[in-house]
């Protein structure tokens, strides 16, 4: 009996301590969640301010998936990473990361933003039940290549599954290429999430 009273105060003492853990974790959460909605309604105004036309696509799209940093470095071979979320009529109902490599001449570290918009029901619902989901190999996905002054067609556009935009602060960039982009799905669950991005009409 006496070797078991120091086993159970250890055991009382670490089942004191779970419930603080959970918090922590919990908090540390909520905290990356609010950092990425942040951050996604800074790029999406961003998006609306560079690009004439796009906040009418996204009025149109099912669903937004929008990361507002994707750091690539290195030189001849670069990797690129990024944390975004997914909106649906304005609210964040998951969060993903997107990493890949790319090849060429990179001086430095560059960055650079993407918003996905889903402009089918079929084509958000297969992205949302796909474990993983090669960018670049999917054919639906259509790169929106205008300049920053130029107008979109919002028309021709829309009939596209999935629309990308890929843009920085002067508006967007073009001779891109989305070979090697993945997104997977970050364990944060998004049941106490939102962000202000406007519904879809």
């Amino acid at each position: 009996m006496r070797g078991l009273f120091p086993t159970a105060v250890v055991l009382i003492g670490i089942a004191c301590l779970v419930p603080g853990v959970i918090t922590v974790a919990r908090a540390d959460d909520a905290a990356e969640r609010a950092e990425i909605d942040s951050n996604v309604d800074a790029a999406l105004s961003e998006l609306h301010a560079g690009v004439p036309g796009s906040q009418e696509i996204e009025k149109q799209a099912y669903g937004v998936l929008v990361f507002p940093a994707i750091y690539k470095a290195g030189f001849i071979i670069g990797a690129e990473h990024g944390k975004g979320a997914l909106r649906v009529h304005g609210k964040s109902v998951g969060y993903y990361s997107t990493s890949g490599a790319s090849f060429g001449l990179l001086a430095g570290a560059e960055k650079r933003s993407m918003a996905l918009m889903f402009m089918t029901q079929d084509a958000l619902e297969h992205f949302q039940t796909s474990s993983g989901w090669d960018v670049g190999a999917d054919a639906s996905v259509a790169i929106v290549q205008v300049g920053a002054a130029g107008s979109l067609d919002a028309s021709q556009l829309k009939k596209q599954p999935v629309v990308a935009f890929v843009f920085g602060t002067s508006g967007l960039m073009g001779n891109l290429s989305l070979g090697g982009t993945k997104v997977s799905k970050l364990d944060l669950p998004a049941d106490t999430a939102s962000g202000s991005s406007a519904p879809k009409q």
